[in-house]
């Protein structure tokens, strides 16, 4: 197909690429359906690309003339590798969601049909997925998740209470458990599960508005926060990351209230997130939850409880890429803004270590961080254990460092302040190289 010349009438504007399914809008310029609908509904255009008018009525009109004639000129240069563009199925319309919508409340057995279907009229384009929002599918998509809230123990707790009922023989029903009632409840719970599973990838997959959002968590019958933290909890890790990226948009936009009130058990989850890697965009949705959560409330010590500076130093260790280091050093400075968590960095062996060693090796912004989670410690931890800790690890080099290299300001006079508080104990040091000693203040 490169070594023919396309007509010029048959690319699309936006991308000049060979028109599928080719649509005008009202001021008459013809562009290809997929890219005019990324224009208009996800990058929230309201203008036409080519005359750059505004677009008082969105509505797209069917170029079928045009298609036709694309298609006969695909099916004439076939022998050139030419590939006949398929007629493109009608767009979905509101009733059609509805009436959809609608069976799937009457008959619960087909709920989960139904939602598969809702994920394959999502992936069709812009257009279906306003299209789905304008009929009500998201407050249906939560209602349904909801029900995982009811969901009080996973299916490998009921099968332990099968297996360990005491029974010396095959157990088929006894005073100490009942094995078909075990076997329905752990039957319902995975179907409910599924369920959730699969509202979850077609929420997300919506990617609602702020506004929706936060109509979602404000009312109180959906309790649309327990819900993502219960998929997170039961659900696949699929669902996990859905739920862990849905949950970032939530908090942005939460109350604080509803930030101060989060319970440990969710930095438990979170912190399973970064443990499983399940993908790079989970963890980084994780660990901006752990930043947007921390300075309300008691939620630094909960985070500590959870887990997260432990494992906020062993990802760390690993860290390479630059916006994930700065996220990490963000939340480790905002947990070690409270006794507890300063204790749990100095109790891990490589904690102390690998802050400073971030300092001047990622960015600006990590070596503030890093430097600040050192001032913590140096304010409000500093036995004589650590300020020797610090000079065997070169976290006292490394400050001494900063005030010969190209920092902010404030870096500089931090790490300043630092040195200064332990003069005494490091200044004479021979743990530091007589180069960086000159610059000792």
């Amino acid at each position: 197909m490169d070594e023919i010349e396309v007509p010029a009438h048959f690319l699309c504007p936006i991308s000049l690429q060979l028109m599928r399914d080719p649509v005008t809008v009202c001021t008459g310029i013809t562009y290809d359906r997929e890219n005019i609908e990324k224009w208009l509904f996800s990058c929230k255009n309201s203008s036409c690309p080519v005359t750059k008018q505004s677009l008082l009525d969105t509505d797209l009109t069917p170029n079928h003339t045009l298609r036709r004639l694309i298609q006969s000129w695909c099916t004439l240069n076939a022998s050139h590798g030419v590939e006949r563009i398929p007629t493109p199925k009608s767009p979905m319309d509101k009733a059609q969601i509805l009436k959809l919508i609608n069976e799937a409340k009457r008959f619960p057995e087909k709920q989960l049909k139904c939602l598969r279907r809702l994920r394959s009229i999502a992936f069709e384009g812009e257009r279906n997925k306003n299209c789905l929002e304008s009929a009500g599918v998201i407050d249906f998509l939560a209602s349904t998740m909801k029900n995982i809230n009811n969901v009080q123990e996973d299916n490998s707790t009921v099968l332990s209470q099968v297996l360990n009922c005491g029974c010396d023989h095959a157990c088929t029903g006894c005073e100490n458990c009942n094995v078909g009632v075990a076997i329905a409840a752990a039957d319902r719970n995975l179907e409910i599960c599924r369920l959730s599973e699969a509202a979850i990838e077609v929420l997300f997959h919506l990617n609602p508005s702020e506004g929706m959002l936060k109509k979602l968590i404000n009312n109180e019958a959906i309790h649309f926060l327990e819900s993502l933290f219960q998929v997170l909890r039961l659900g696949n890790y699929q669902s996990r990351a859905y739920a862990t990226m849905l949950l970032k948009s939530a908090f942005a936009v939460a109350d604080p209230i509803q930030l101060i009130n989060v319970k440990t058990m969710l930095f438990v989850e979170i912190m399973r997130v970064l443990s499983d890697k399940i993908s790079q965009q989970a963890s980084k949705a994780a660990l901006k939850i752990i930043v947007e959560l921390c300075p309300w409330g008691r939620n630094r010590i909960k985070a500590v409880e959870g887990g997260a500076v432990s494992m906020l130093i062993e990802l760390l260790l690993d860290a390479q890429e630059r916006r994930a280091c700065e996220l990490i050093l963000i939340a480790l400075d905002q947990l070690c803004g409270c006794a507890e968590g300063r204790a749990e960095l100095l109790n891990h062996g490589a904690g102390v270590a690998i802050v400073s060693k971030k300092i001047l090796r990622v960015s600006h912004v990590a070596s503030d961080r890093g430097v600040r989670i050192l001032a913590s410690v140096c304010r409000y931890s500093a036995t004589s254990r650590v300020i020797h800790e610090m000079l065997q690890v070169g976290a006292v080099s490394k400050l001494c460092l900063v005030l010969q290299v190209n920092s902010s300001l404030k870096t500089k006079e931090r790490a300043k302040e630092i040195l200064k508080l332990h003069s005494m104990v490091w200044k004479n040091s021979p743990c530091i190289p007589v180069p960086l000693l000159s610059s000792y203040p």
